[in-house]
């Protein structure tokens, strides 16, 4: 393979995995985040106790969440077929990619709001605040840096997703490390691509955290 239609194959495989992990993580975070923050609101503890819905909530997250990604994208076919009218390429990951993630992330809020210190928030009640405003003025500012290293796990795990996903047609990296890799015998493809997965791994990885480090008061 000639060293131009290298590297356009590889910018094309960047833009399809980034493309993927960007839409993907904005849509399960949408989800994700309110599932979240209901968990920590009912429960036993939280602001607004409620045993049936918390324990319904969780039940349901914990299914979903123990579903192989594998066996997601293929239960989820004629949802993708419906949402997006077809079942390749990267537009198609991001439906199951999406289901995957919202309950991984909606377990992540939790365990970050369950640090956030009691006390801030019984002096938020103390002062008559509302239970929006103290998840929107209190929980969600004060669990800040944790969140955003969730958001740097998260965004790591649907990344290794994206490439699971290129051996049933995804697109990406992944699927440039599979058809060339594994398919065709090209190593040397193969290592490149993994080589590039790394990289997006260690930026994404390195951005989050600067940011969480920025936003943690006790750092500064």
């Amino acid at each position: 393979m000639e060293l131009t239609q290298l590297v356009e194959m590889m910018a094309k495989g960047v833009t399809e995995t980034l493309f993927m992990i960007f839409w993907s993580t904005f849509f399960a975070y949408i989800i994700g985040t309110p599932l979240g923050v209901i968990l920590i609101v009912t429960d036993k503890d939280g602001i607004r106790p409620c045993k049936l819905l918390h324990d319904i909530l969780g039940f349901l997250i914990n299914i979903l969440r123990s579903i192989p990604f594998i066996i997601l994208l293929f239960l989820m076919i004629p949802v993708t077929q419906a949402m997006v009218k077809t079942v390749v390429g990267s537009i198609a990951i991001i439906p199951p990619l999406t289901a995957s993630a919202a309950p991984y992330i909606a377990r992540m809020i939790e365990s970050s709001l369950k640090e956030v210190n009691k006390g801030v928030i019984e002096a938020a009640k103390s002062m008559g605040a509302s239970t929006w405003q103290i998840i929107y003025k209190v929980l969600l500012p004060e669990a800040r840096p944790s969140l955003l290293v969730g958001a740097a796990i998260v965004m790591t795990t649907i990344l290794g997703y994206t490439a699971m996903a290129g051996m049933v047609g995804g697109g990406g990296l992944g699927a440039i490390a599979a058809n060339y890799g594994y398919y065709r015998y090209e190593l040397g493809i193969m290592v490149i691509a993994t080589i590039i997965l790394i990289l997006i791994t260690q930026i994404i990885q390195e951005l989050w955290m600067k940011a969480a480090n920025a936003s943690d008061k006790r750092k500064r």
